[in-house]
C-alpha cells in the first residue's frame, strides 16, 4: 500500500513538474491556452499545445495575457532587445513584466515586436524558409514561362541572415528567349536602439538590359524609422563595388557607387501583407550614371503555409550598355509555401 501511494505522488510531482514548466496565454475570447510559445513575428504567435498535431497561430492582437518561466529573446518599438521571461502585471494585464540581468523592467504587449525561445537548440527553430512558382502557357506563338522564387532567413538575437533567389524565364516562336536570373545573400548586426549595420552581395543577370552578370558587394548602415508588430519602415546608406559583364560584347567594367534604400513591410493586414524596396544608386566614378531598383509584393495567406503572391520588379539604368534598354520590368503571381 506503501509503495503504491509513494508512486502516485512521485507521478504527481512529476506531472506538475511538467506541468509547471508550460507556457500559457488568455485570448480575447477569454479562452486559455496551455503549451509552448514557439515564436512571435509579424503580429503572429505561433503556439504548440499537446493536443493539437499542427500549431495555432493567432494574431497578436488577440492575445490579452502571457505567462512563461522561460527565458526569450525579445525586441521592443523602441528598438531594445532583451533576453528575458515574461509574465503579464497581476494587477494590469495590459502590460507585462520582464526580468533581464536581475532586473525588473514593465511593458504593454503591444510594444513587443518578436519573441524567440532562447535554447541551445534552437537554430532550426529560427530559420524562416518560403518556395514559390508560376507557369504561364499561351497557345499563341508557343508562348511559356516560368518564374520561381525562394528565400531562406535565420534571425538571431542581433544578426539577421537573408539568402533568396528569383527566376523569370520565358520563350516564344520567332524570337529570343528571355531570362532574369537575381540572387541575395544579406546580413545585419543590429546595434542599440533601432540602428543597425549590413553587408551584401547581389547577383543579376538579366538578357534585356544585356547583363551577363552584375556582382554588386554592399556595406552600409541603416535605421528603423518606425517598428511595430504590425510594420516596419527602415532607411540605410551606404558604399557599393559593382562589377558588370555583358552578353553582347566581352567587355566588362567595374565602379564604385552610393546607395540610398527605405524598405516597407505592411503586415497583419487581414490575410494580406505588403512588403515593397527602393534603392538609388548614383555612381561615384562614372560620371552622370545614377541605377534605380524598385520592388512590390503583395500576398495572401490562403492557409497558415500556403500563400498566392503578385510582385512587380523594375530595374533602371540611365547608362546602358549599347544596345540595351533603360528600364526592364517583370510583374508575376506565384503559389508558394513557407515554414517558419
Amino acid at each position: 500500500m506503501f509503495k503504491k501511494i509513494t508512486v502516485s505522488l512521485l507521478f504527481l510531482m512529476l506531472s506538475f513538474y511538467g506541468f509547471s514548466q508550460k507556457d500559457s496565454i488568455k485570448l480575447a475570447s477569454n479562452q486559455i491556452l496551455i503549451g509552448e510559445v514557439k515564436s512571435m513575428d509579424q503580429s503572429v504567435l505561433v503556439f504548440k499545445t499537446p493536443y493539437s498535431d499542427s500549431d495555432f497561430k493567432i494574431k497578436w492582437w488577440k492575445v490579452k495575457e502571457i505567462y512563461s518561466k522561460r527565458e526569450f529573446i525579445m525586441t521592443l518599438t523602441d528598438g531594445r532587445r532583451f533576453n528575458t521571461s515574461i509574465h503579464s502585471d497581476s494587477i494590469n494585464t495590459k502590460d507585462v513584466i520582464l526580468v533581464h540581468q536581475g532586473k525588473t523592467i514593465k511593458t504593454s504587449l503591444n510594444k513587443i515586436t518578436s519573441l524567440d525561445p532562447f535554447t541551445s537548440g534552437s537554430f532550426l527553430k529560427r530559420i524562416e524558409l518560403a518556395f514559390d512558382t508560376g507557369f504561364s502557357l499561351t497557345k499563341a506563338n508557343n508562348f511559356k514561362q516560368l518564374t520561381m522564387n525562394a528565400k531562406i532567413n535565420y534571425k538571431a538575437s542581433k544578426w539577421n541572415f537573408l539568402n533568396s533567389f528569383h527566376l523569370v524565364y520565358s520563350r516564344q516562336d520567332n524570337t529570343d528567349d528571355i531570362s532574369r536570373y537575381e540572387a541575395n545573400i544579406n546580413v545585419q548586426r543590429f546595434l542599440l536602439k533601432d540602428w543597425y549595420l549590413s553587408g551584401a552581395i547581389d547577383l543579376l543577370s538579366n538578357s534585356d538590359q544585356q547583363l551577363k552578370l552584375r556582382t554588386t558587394g554592399s556595406l552600409g548602415a541603416g535605421y528603423f524609422v518606425t517598428k511595430t508588430n504590425n510594420l516596419y519602415f527602415g532607411t540605410g546608406a551606404g558604399l557599393a563595388f559593382n562589377n558588370e559583364s555583358y552578353t553582347s560584347s566581352s567587355d566588362s567594367k567595374s565602379s564604385l557607387e552610393s546607395y540610398f534604400s527605405a524598405e516597407l513591410n505592411k503586415y497583419d493586414i487581414g490575410d494580406f501583407s505588403i512588403l515593397t524596396s527602393a534603392t538609388l544608386s548614383p555612381s561615384l566614378t562614372e560620371k552622370g550614371r545614377v541605377r534605380f531598383d524598385y520592388k512590390f509584393n503583395l500576398k495572401y495567406d490562403i492557409t497558415s503555409s500556403i500563400y498566392i503572391k503578385s510582385g512587380l520588379t523594375y530595374n533602371f539604368d540611365n547608362q546602358p550598355v549599347t544596345g540595351a534598354t533603360k528600364g526592364d520590368y517583370t510583374f508575376q503571381t506565384t503559389l508558394g509555401w513557407d515554414y517558419n
